[in-house]
């Protein structure tokens, strides 16, 4: 590989976007022109191999790339380490693992599209990572293409400081190539895959525009740098070195996002990008990277020096037929073959038999990794999120963020002979994808999976029929509604049983506060008791009542959210309380405060954005109406209407069918879980009455 072994020549970037923008593409085109592969393969391949990247069965059937798949490269001078993520909602939690462990990233954007739903998303999280970013336009080469316009959503939609750092020659079917506007040179992409970049003159007909957005450029640009404003100022030429200096450190505070473009699919623009990558987005030694000191409770930094101590993190877990491979990346000091390393969460110590550097599914063996690198252990047993570290210290990273369920699904072996093998692919699953879910329901005794989707449930039940040959009967979906208070209720309740011998006494007294709308808290238990009204060796149990009584709402029977509970006072019986008599006054005493607190169901909202030729805009926006949608607005793209709605997950099922019958196949949507909203009134009561029904079966 051409790189050297300095960590300042390190990019560690992931490529990101909304669906079906051509993420996976222009990974396939970087493999190729850094000589990663030999031949480019396609997303729907012909051949039916699939893009490199996109290594699963399915994957290549579908054309989605479902989990994160990671790659070196070498590109001049540098070495490059590459996650291609999904742009499904479905899958968000592999874009949040990759994003975590990234120092840069490239956020693509369809041409015609420009910036969509899951756009949103990504953007959102690389803000909450703080990962600085590249846009890359991709599909100029598609009828409607408009890169300006594009820029204009970046600023608008995401509220980047977007530069265009190149405008295209020609677009649509006369798109040939692109203008630098730093270097002011015009390049074209030759040869059968674009492998032959020739550098010219600008054609006479982009002189003008070409200095009319190299103008804009620098006025951005110059925001940064005093010298530049002043060079400009006095009419002098800027060197190109300057520009970039200052487009760099912009960059890595995330102030400016420069604006690239090109078509992956016809070949163009990508070389320009990959220049970009090593040119303005940071090396692991300018990111900054926390982690808590757990033995000090306090944030220590963890520094890219190879001679430090160990801190690694394992941000992606698969099975591989050698055992467990571990995604890692190393952030401070060096880890060797045969080390081993100390695990905080389980508290053990672990050997690190084998290290590889991932090809996609293909491996390549190492001895060592040292910081900033990003690899693989096998055979490591771990979960997803932890962290490794040398054995003298105890430090673990911040973990990822990871977004509840909002579906459910019952599913059991077609035979029973099968069920070992189902049950030790649920327990994979569950290992591999922190979103994914499941429990054994108490009352009806079948096996229930959550995950975020209806197609991330699909996939799972594919993948159990596909790797462990195993048919399964799934169920209706369902949707985890929650329940919460709308009003503070008090309480004052008294346990008293007496039977032969010791009987139980416990008295709990306070109130139940509803929590505010936007708390990220879903339950809270404040304890306000003074002068030993309950002795201190029984709050535990009071506790552990209120904890038990949100998993399953008096109302019907789910998930209580945005609940504080206060206890104030109470009593004890110095023989006959205890701590499990506590436990049950604090159950019932909950039971009564929340039905006096008016609570309401809540039920998932999904942000739906439908992508439909004008046409059909009527029918669409008059059938999310009767799904109870609420239209936020809609927006005319060409001739696309793109109509943004909240409608409630529940009357989402089966909407790709209906959608693709009522527009003969031409729309599309994307869809995302957005908040909780009290279910109407007639509906709430048809879900509490079938919940007590359920339950009255259950109990005969």
């Amino acid at each position: 590989m051409a790189s050297t072994g300095k960590m300042e020549f390190v990019r560690n970037i992931g490529i990101s976007a909304h669906i079906d923008s051509g993420k996976t593409t222009l990974t396939e085109r970087i493999l190729f022109y850094t000589g990663r592969i030999h031949k480019i393969q396609e997303v729907r391949g012909t051949t039916g191999d699939g893009a490199t990247m996109d290594h699963m069965e399915l994957e290549k059937e579908r054309g989605i790339t479902i989990t994160s798949a990671a790659t070196t490269v070498g590109w001049k001078d540098f070495a490059i380490n590459i996650i291609d993520t999904p742009g499904h909602v479905d899958f968000t939690v592999e874009v949040e693992r990759s994003l975590r462990v990234l120092d840069g990233a490239v956020l693509v954007l369809c041409g015609v599209s420009g910036v969509q739903s899951q756009s949103i998303t990504v953007d959102r999280q690389m803000k909450r990572y703080r990962v600085p970013c590249l846009a890359f336009i991709n599909k100029l080469d598609r009828q409607g293409a408009n890169p300006y316009r594009v820029t204009g959503m970046l600023r608008e939609k995401l509220g980047h400081n977007a530069v265009m750092m190149q405008i295209p020659i020609g677009l649509e079917g006369a798109h040939d190539g692109e203008i630098d506007l730093v270097k002011m040179r015009a390049f074209f992409f030759e040869g059968e895959k674009g492998e032959r970049i020739r550098e010219a003159d600008i054609p006479a007909e982009y002189v003008e525009k070409a200095n009319e957005y190299r103008g804009i450029m620098l006025d951005k640009v110059s925001m940064f740098s005093d010298e530049m404003t002043e060079l400009m100022l006095e009419e002098k030429e800027i060197p190109e070195d300057m520009i970039n200096q200052v487009v760099r450190a912009a960059v890595i505070k995330r102030e400016l996002t420069p604006v690239f473009m090109g078509s992956a699919y016809k070949n163009r623009g990508v070389q320009l990008l990959l220049d970009a990558v090593g040119r303005y987005l940071p090396s692991p030694l300018e990111v900054k990277n926390f982690g808590t000191d757990l033995d000090k409770n306090e944030k220590v930094e963890a520094i890219s020096d190879p001679a430090l101590p160990l801190i690694a993190m394992a941000f992606k877990i698969s099975d591989d037929q050698y055992g467990q491979l571990t995604y890692t990346r190393i952030y401070q000091g060096t880890l060797k073959k045969g080390d081993t390393a100390y695990n905080p969460r389980t508290q053990k110590k672990q050997r690190i038999g084998r290290l590889v550097r991932m090809h996609s599914a293909d491996k390549e063996e190492i001895d060592v990794a040292s910081a900033g690198d990003i690899i693989a252990m096998v055979g490591v047993e771990c979960a997803s999120g932890d962290t490794y570290c040398a054995e003298n210290i105890n430090v673990a990273m911040e973990s990822i963020y990871c977004p509840e369920p909002v579906i459910e699904l019952a599913l059991k072996p077609e035979k029973q002979d099968d069920l070992v093998k189902v049950s030790k692919a649920l327990n994979r699953f569950m290992k591999e994808d922190p979103t994914f879910r499941v429990f054994v329901d108490p009352e009806s005794n079948e096996t229930i999976i959550k995950g975020m989707g209806e197609l991330h449930l699909e996939i799972y039940v594919e993948r159990i029929k596909r790797e462990y040959k195993a048919n399964v009967v799934i169920g209706q979906p369902k949707v985890n509604y929650r329940e919460a208070p709308t009003l503070p209720a008090n309480y004052d309740y008294k346990h008293k049983k007496q039977t032969g011998g010791s009987g139980q006494y416990a008295h709990v007294v306070g109130k139940l506060i509803p929590l505010p709308e936007d708390s990220e808290i879903n339950f809270k238990f404040e304890n306000n008791i003074v002068g030993g009204a309950i002795p201190k060796e029984f709050i535990p149990g009071c506790e552990k009542g209120f904890n038990e009584s949100v998993v399953k709402g008096p109302l019907g029977g789910f998930q209580v959210i945005r609940t504080q509970i206060d206890l104030d006072d109470g009593g004890f019986h110095p023989v006959d309380s205890s701590e499990m008599a506590f436990k049950i006054a604090s159950r019932a005493a909950f039971k009564e405060a929340f039905l006096a607190s008016k609570p309401v169901l809540l039920e998932p909202i999904m942000r739906v954005e439908v992508e439909t030729p004008s046409d059909f805009q009527g029918t669409v926006q008059g059938d999310l109406s009767s799904r109870r949608g609420l239209l936020l607005g809609s927006d005319m793209r060409d001739d696309y209407a793109v109509i943004i709605a909240e409608v409630p997950l529940s009357e989402m099922f089966g909407y790709s069918t209906d959608l693709r019958s009522a527009t003969q196949g031409k729309a599309n949507f994307s869809m995302e879980f957005s908040k909780y909203r009290p279910v109407p009134a007639s509906i709430q009561e048809q879900i509490v009455s079938k919940h007590r029904e359920e339950q009255a079966k259950g109990n005969k």
